[in-house]
């Protein structure tokens, strides 16, 4: 075996995410593009707003004499001031440029803080639904994943939660906007779920880290916004990337700020710029750095995620398909029919759909589906769908007749 047993049983159990996405190419081979109907990927293809674009033309022609050297690790500190100001801006919290680490997006930022402050055999609690990668990075390190279950309507649950804690309980990371749902914590939730996990603290005899892993903040719908989840809990560590709201998703760039209410911060602060230099980040791209510097108030133009939002919607609505109200991200997450989830995927696919098992982000009975694509496929996509309820209904009704 060339590679380690680790990374052989990793890649087995690798992301469903990726898989339809390989097999979506393979389709597209063969059917042509406009016969294939692929929601597998959360892959944003609007451009990025020319605000940014602008910024990022004027220091590509501008002087070069120091922007391309070697920079402190922890990222340009102007650039760490001006986010500083931005999350002064948002909460008036007394941030400061020295609790910023610029980082190779939301990615290179959990890593890094999970090579911080886990030892091994340390606990990271995540909330299920969840994003895949959240398993591997605590791995990376040496940690152990605990799956916390959410409400029906994928709402952060505190009694589960304290269920969830034990005393090797390290870090609980919270994703509003959620990726797979869609569904935005209300401020109400978070201060109920916060107040948990202040209780769990007192009762470990230290304070447990609440990661906020928030690329989708900027990417709500119909007047919803997403809470400041360090206004409401002491010990918080934000992180971000701009992949979804810049549309930046290819160029890497985010970053990792540690609350100023933590006391004695810049050990942990030091911890994680030390794991950005020896985790082989180095530092995060300086080009994109600068440029994002001044664009924390921009974003991209959401109108067509929210007009494919609304027509599947009213779509699913009709055919009979249930699903929680996504109020941000671009991502839906119907029930599978009462079908193991799997297998509602591989029917799909017989429409030429690509869709992912709920299964693969911890919660199975659901699909997941990303509306961050072209509206045209949208459109076309509308046929097949109701294509495959009306098979699927077709066949259990048959199979009740059967057994009746």
């Amino acid at each position: 075996m060339l590679i380690s047993s680790e990374i052989q049983d990793s890649l087995q159990k690798s992301s469903w995410i990726r898989q339809m996405f390989e097999e979506g190419n393979r389709l597209k081979a063969e059917f042509g593009e406009e016969a294939v109907f692929d929601f597998s990927l959360g892959n944003p293809h609007l451009p990025p707003p020319d605000g940014f674009v602008d910024r990022l033309r004027e220091i590509a022609n501008g002087p070069q004499d120091t922007i391309h050297r070697y920079m402190p690790n922890a990222g340009w500190p102007e650039v760490r001031e001006k986010i500083a100001v931005d999350l002064n801006r948002r909460d008036g919290l007394p941030w400061q440029g020295s609790d910023v680490i610029m980082t190779v997006g939301a990615g290179g930022a959990l890593n890094i803080f999970l090579k911080a402050v886990l030892n091994p055999g340390d606990e990271v609690i995540v909330l299920s639904p969840y994003f895949v990668e959240y398993v591997f990075y605590v791995r990376n390190h040496g940690g152990e994943v605990v799956e916390c279950p959410t409400t029906e309507d994928f709402a952060p649950d505190p009694e589960a939660l304290l269920k969830c804690v034990t005393e090797r309980t390290r870090a609980v990371i919270i994703n509003s906007p959620n990726n797979p749902t869609g569904r935005v914590y209300t401020t109400a939730e978070v201060e109920a779920f916060t107040r948990a996990l202040e209780e769990a603290s007192e009762q470990n005899g230290q304070p447990i880290f609440l990661v906020t892993d928030e690329p989708y903040k900027k990417v709500t719908y119909d007047g919803v916004s997403s809470p400041e989840i360090q206004s409401h809990y002491s010990h918080t560590v934000v992180i971000t990337s701009h992949s979804k709201d810049l549309g930046l998703a290819g160029d890497r760039i985010g970053y990792m700020a540690v609350s100023p209410q933590i006391p004695q911060r810049q050990e942990l602060v030091a911890g994680a710029t030390f794991a950005n230099r020896t985790l082989g980040f180095v530092n995060a791209p300086s080009l994109l750095q600068l440029a994002v510097a001044d664009c924390q108030d921009q974003a991209v133009d959401t109108t067509e995620y929210e007009e494919n939002r609304r027509l599947l919607m009213d779509h699913f609505d009709a055919i009979g398909l249930e699903y929680v109200r996504p109020d941000g991200a671009f991502f839906l997450f119907p029930k599978s029919l009462g079908l193991d989830d799997v297998a509602f995927v591989r029917e799909a696919l017989k429409e030429k759909i690509l869709v992912v098992p709920g299964s693969g982000f911890g919660r199975s009975g659901h699909f997941r589906l990303s509306y961050a694509v072209p509206k045209k496929q949208v459109e076309n996509s509308l046929p097949a769908w109701e294509r495959l309820v009306q098979r699927l209904r077709a066949t259990q009704t048959d199979g009740e007749a059967t057994t009746s």
